[in-house]
């Protein structure tokens, strides 16, 4: 120090008192209003003391080190969860009545302001990413489209969330949201990717019944997240939903079959323009619900169900090429008849055998 080059060897610089005092710090891991304590050094004016004995160095004070802050025990809360619904489009909004009706705390985040909406089911609903991620959430339920899932997830600001965050998804293909979360989201966070096999119009008058399928793709051991997990699953076993564990991959290859399939016979239907008529039969009804069951979902759904399943492709050339298998026996079958009345038995020609 400055001061020692000038005062004799002999000179001891020591503080004159110490004393310790907690101050609260804040950071932004720990959760909104709670604060943690550490001690603080605090120094007064230095004093000159002569002396013989060996000279005593003014250390300056350590970097503090924070402790990790401890996840809120859901036990504590009775197992309701704050829950941020990233995307509250149609089935946002779906899901989200079914939780804030169960009493859990929602919120909403959405490019379009839902803001009445979202006060009519008892929704929070935020305009700005960050300030919804600095509320914490206990799961962060992406809700979006499936050609926006990974734009929409670049842009989280996640380095505001815990970093113990449950992330679930709620899309309708399984390998494509798994893949990219275990690609941007750093290994503290939870993945529970999920497809509720149903929708608002589906499922307008109950889930009961219904089938949801969840794939617990990376879970901490810790009993608290493994409750978080369990707590989030119950909302839909709840409702009565049949729970189907499943993975990812197989999911994907049977909702090719299940659900691109369904979609794809409903959309050719609905180019033929059917139309409902005094003679219609049950089977034909059947065709119409289908019409309007499949259409009534966006074509940006049906779209992602054919990129981002890489089992569609392969259906849609089995449902092409059976489509020419049958026409192909229609019209053989049709040529047999044609045969069978332009030639009789003995091989000869009708027209020959009326002459």
């Amino acid at each position: 120090m400055l001061l020692s080059r000038v005062l004799p060897s002999n000179t001891t610089l020591l503080p004159a008192s110490s004393r310790t005092r907690a101050a609260p710090l804040r950071c932004h891991h720990v959760p909104v209003g709670r604060a943690i304590t550490v001690p603080v050094r605090c120094r007064s004016a230095m004093t000159i003391q002569a002396g013989d004995a060996p000279p005593v160095l003014d250390v300056e004070p350590q970097p503090l080190k924070l402790l990790e802050p401890q996840p809120l025990k859901l036990l504590d809360r009775g197992t309701k969860l704050k829950i941020a619904v990233i995307g509250f489009g149609n089935f946002g909004q779906f899901l989200a009545r079914t939780f804030a009706a169960q009493g859990h705390e929602v919120l909403a985040y959405s490019r379009t302001d839902y803001s009445d909406t979202a006060r009519s089911l008892g929704v929070a609903f935020f305009d700005n990413q960050h300030d919804l991620c600095e509320q914490h959430p206990d799961v962060l339920l992406l809700s979006t489209s499936i050609l926006s899932a990974e734009a929409v997830l670049r842009s989280l600001p996640i380095q505001r969330l815990r970093r113990s965050t449950l992330f679930v998804d709620v899309l309708s293909v399984k390998e494509f949201p798994r893949n990219l979360f275990l690609q941007l989201l750093p290994p503290d966070f939870d993945i529970l990717c999920t497809h509720p096999m149903f929708g608002p119009e589906s499922g307008k008058h109950g889930w009961a019944g219904l089938p949801f399928v969840y794939d617990k793709v990376r879970i901490g051991d810790s009993d608290d997240r493994v409750e978080r997990c369990h707590a989030f699953l119950e909302i839909f076993e709840r409702e009565g939903c049949r729970m189907v564990e499943m993975s990812c991959a197989e999911h994907d290859e049977t909702a090719a079959e299940i659900q691109f399939l369904t979609h794809t016979i409903g959309r050719v239907l609905a180019k033929l323009d059917l139309k409902s008529t005094p003679i219609n039969t049950k089977g034909y009804e059947t065709l119409l619900n289908l019409v309007q069951n499949t259409c009534s979902d966006s074509y940006e759904l049906y779209n992602g169900l054919f990129i981002y399943n890489k089992n569609s492709t392969e259906l849609i050339e089995k449902l092409d090429g059976a489509l020419d298998t049958m026409k192909k026996e229609l019209f053989d079958r049709l040529h047999g008849i044609f045969r069978e009345q332009l030639f009789d038995s003995s091989g000869r020609s009708s027209i020959d055998a009326g002459n």
